[in-house]
């Protein structure tokens, strides 16, 4: 996510990094940088001049000239200005009514239903709500199916009516569908329309009319670039929208929408798109992302995600064994399946400080924990609550079985009893130093 942003704004401050005098002339030539920097990245030109003026003027004020590191003055306002750009703080979603209704708008191809599918889990799942998915494109071959497919897999109601071609009457008695049976959120998938189709436009102004909703979201794909801010631009013009979906940020995408839409249209980022799993879907913070663009990191993010797969009883009986030294196996593979709950390995990666720059062409698959698997599940039931009785005939018989080797095999046991060290030392009060440690071998660390 931003790799090729991320990238160039980093050679940009290469001329302010570190200690040493700098004048107002390579204050300006840096911001010159970053200018051509957003430019790339498809930010609009205006956006970008204002942006870098603001930056500038402010980096001045600030003393940056006389500041013992200047570089790293300038990336905190950098960042400040970033976020500031994308829209300060986050946008809630309104789901207050009985039921709330949620239109989803957009371009041909942008990922409105996949994102309707996904929003209704993370009604249902994260805020307790009973959300209902409607399928109101009634002109592309297999968009109820698609619908109806995401909603078995999320565990959510789809009310169809397959012979009506009035989108407008379908939302409608959607809307009562919903109010008879118990539904609090009423999420209605609209066709892709190009915002040059009048007739089609004026089509989603007359649902909009129709049903009042509550919260009207404007879904783009991030890859489309300075494209998708003129579409949201024209679709704001029609329907006043109360925020923007940006989907496929998992791509090779330059960012250019994400830092621009907010300042033409002037509606926040909801949310955002980060995989094509149902789950892959964030709630969008513009400090985070404004950190993350700058090659901060984002921890928060990361332990918000941790703490949704977090199981308080599972972590205590982990707690007890980890005292008892009865720490096996089978609880490590219980760790691997909730951290691959999390997402996607290289984003989760990316969220680490430091460690979006180190992860720079490093390719890892979703799998990657496919051979630490296989290897456990090679072993008996004894050796996984055991590991000390692993011996060289066992590992043979343990690298034949999963496809791997005695080495990779040995490599594993290392690790695990590295891993179960750092455990007892976190339970012994040691965590600061571990960390320390962590942060000074994280090129190393145990799993890596």
């Amino acid at each position: 996510m931003f790799e090729n942003l991320s990238d160039k704004l980093e050679k940009a401050f290469k001329t302010l990094k570190g200690k040493g005098s700098i004048s107002e002339i390579n204050v300006a030539q840096t911001m010159k940088e970053i200018r051509k920097a957003l430019i790339k990245a498809d930010v609009d030109f205006k956006t970008a001049k204002s942006f870098t003026e603001n930056v500038r003027q402010k980096a001045l004020g600030q003393q940056v000239l006389n500041a013992v590191e200047p570089g790293q003055l300038l990336t905190k306002i950098m960042k400040d200005e970033l976020a500031e750009l994308m829209g300060s703080t986050h946008s809630e979603i309104d789901v207050k009514g009985s039921p709330a209704v949620i239109l989803i708008a957009g371009l041909q191809g942008s990922g409105k239903t996949t994102f309707s599918g996904k929003l209704s889990l993370l009604l249902k799942s994260k805020m307790n709500k009973r959300p209902l998915l409607v399928a109101c494109d009634v002109y592309r071959p297999a968009a109820i199916n698609q619908i109806e497919v995401l909603g078995e897999q999320v565990g959510v109601e789809v009310y169809k009516e397959v012979e009506n071609k009035n989108p407008v009457e379908i939302a409608k008695n959607a809307v009562k569908h919903a109010k008879t049976n118990g539904h609090n959120v009423v999420i209605i998938d609209t066709a892709g329309r190009l915002a040059v189709d009048e007739k089609m436009m004026e089509e989603i102004a007359n649902i909009k009319n129709a049903i009042n909703p509550k919260e009207i979201l404007f879904v783009v794909d991030a890859m489309t670039g300075q494209d998708a801010v003129n579409t949201a631009k024209s679709f704001n013009d029609k329907l006043n929208f109360d925020g923007v979906v940006l989907t496929k940020l998992d791509g090779d995408t330059r960012g250019g929408a994400a830092l621009t839409i907010r300042s033409v249209v002037d509606k926040p980022i909801k949310f955002i798109g980060t995989s094509e799993k149902m789950d892959g879907l964030d709630v969008f913070h513009p400090e985070r992302m404004a950190s993350r663009i700058l090659g901060m990191g984002d921890v928060i993010s990361l332990v918000e995600r941790a703490q949704q797969q977090f199981d308080e009883e599972e972590a205590r009986k982990m707690q007890k064994k980890i005292a008892k030294n009865t720490f096996g196996f089978d609880d490590f593979i219980k760790q691997i399946q909730q951290i691959k709950k999390m997402g996607n390995m290289k984003d989760l990666m990316g969220m680490i400080p430091g460690m979006g720059k180190a992860m720079k062409g490093v390719d890892i698959d979703d799998d990657a924990f496919k051979g630490i698997e296989s290897i456990i599940h090679s072993m008996t039931p004894f050796e996984r609550q055991n590991p000390s009785v692993l011996n060289g005939s066992r590992k043979k018989r343990i690298a034949t079985g999963s496809g791997t080797t005695v080495v990779e095999v040995n490599q594993l046991i290392k690790q695990f009893s590295q891993m179960g060290k750092m455990m007892k030392m976190m339970q012994g009060g040691g965590g600061k130093q571990m960390m320390q440690q962590m942060m000074k071998d994280k090129g190393s660390m145990p799993g890596m």
